[in-house]
């Protein structure tokens, strides 16, 4: 079982990496420090953690910096004599990843092989890299079957075939070089502070407020979803006891299509949301639009390694995690306005601009 006294936690300002930050400090016996290394792109927003640095004097620091930059890199892991790095920062949305593959191919890879590099030169004091990728590095699953950690890479997007690299790398710095790395390939998250452009907060704010609720295609896609808790405790079980060089799959062996989640946020938002005028269900404002380019089908998880070998299970359905985030979403407006309004951006200009 690994200990650890400073985890370096890069992307941390970042949905899931947040959420990671607040479950070590506050959930998972973890008593060493957290520093939050994030550049703070589009999607990393402080007021994630607004409220950690008072919680946790001295145990919680956060550093911009980006993840291109292996000076930074360096400097940030000595100054704090980093004994881990749990690895998160990445561009992360498939859409974006079409428009500007650039950012992807940079942040993703170039990004990934500078932190690789980083703590290479510090093998004598860091005893674990933790690489956080995705499912779909695997591409798309038929009608069966699951994806495994034995799945041959298949890689149908900018953004996937920039993780796939970036695992590929991982994993051939442990092959080459004995580094000390775990990954784990995961499926899709949701729950709280999670960036309104993804598909269940979308849904959520669109239907709270009457707007339409856009659907890709047939809005058949099937996803795993997985609460995003549930993924901060299996990550967690994997650094402390995961096997180095080794991956596993992480999943919340909860199959749906997108258009069975917007109706169930749907029939939820109708029972705990003011109802719309007319009294008209939510489901009715769903509107299927043009399917975006190499749309995968559908992806699904085998996570049997993880909780046979690791001992790890996933503790909310999709009921009990949509309404955690349904209800999470409702009782945080302020947040979700200063990000959809870009109110954080002049906040992190304010006072992290020269930093």
């Amino acid at each position: 079982m690994r200990d650890f006294k400073c985890i370096v936690v890069t992307g941390g300002a970042g949905f899931i990496g947040a959420n990671f930050i607040r479950y070590l400090l506050d959930d998972a016996g973890f008593s060493g420090v957290v520093v939050n290394f994030d550049a703070l792109t589009y999607a990393g927003n402080p007021g994630s953690l607004a409220d950690v640095a008072s919680r946790f004097p001295g145990r919680y620091f956060f550093e911009k910096g980006d993840i291109r930059d292996p000076a930074a890199i360096g400097r940030v892991l000595d100054k704090y004599s980093a004994d881990a790095i749990c690895h998160f920062a990445a561009e992360s949305h498939v859409d974006r990843s079409i428009a500007a593959p650039d950012d992807f191919v940079q942040t993703n890879i170039v990004g990934t092989f500078n932190l690789l590099e980083e703590t290479r030169k510090r093998a004598d004091r860091i005893s674990l890299l933790h690489h956080v990728s995705t499912d779909e590095v695997f591409g798309s699953l038929g009608d069966d079957g699951f994806f495994s950690e034995s799945t041959p890479y298949s890689p149908h997007s900018p953004y996937s075939a920039s993780k796939a690299a970036s695992d590929h790398l991982v994993k051939a710095y442990h092959d080459t070089y004995g580094v000390p790395v775990t990954i784990t390939n995961c499926s899709n998250n949701y729950g709280p502070y999670q960036f309104p452009e993804k598909l269940i907060p979308l849904m959520i704010m669109n239907a709270l407020e009457g707007k339409q609720l856009p659907v890709y295609g047939d809005g058949k896609n099937v996803r795993d979803w997985l609460y995003v808790v549930d993924h901060c405790s299996a990550i967690w079980r994997v650094m402390r006891a995961g096997k180095s060089g080794r991956t596993y799959c992480v999943g919340g062996r909860c199959e749906l299509s997108n258009v069975e989640v917007v109706h169930r946020i749907c029939s939820m938002m109708d029972k705990l949301a003011p109802p719309l005028p007319g009294g008209r269900p939510r489901n009715s404002l769903i509107t299927f639009v043009k399917d975006r380019p190499g749309h995968d089908r559908r992806y699904a998880i085998d996570c049997s390694r993880i909780e046979n070998e690791l001992g790890w299970r996933r503790t909310e359905t999709a009921d009990t995690g949509f309404e955690k985030t349904l209800r999470w979403y409702l009782k945080n407006t302020e947040w979700v306005d200063s990000v959809r309004t870009g109110e954080y951006k002049n906040w992190i200009e304010k006072n992290y601009v020269d930093r």
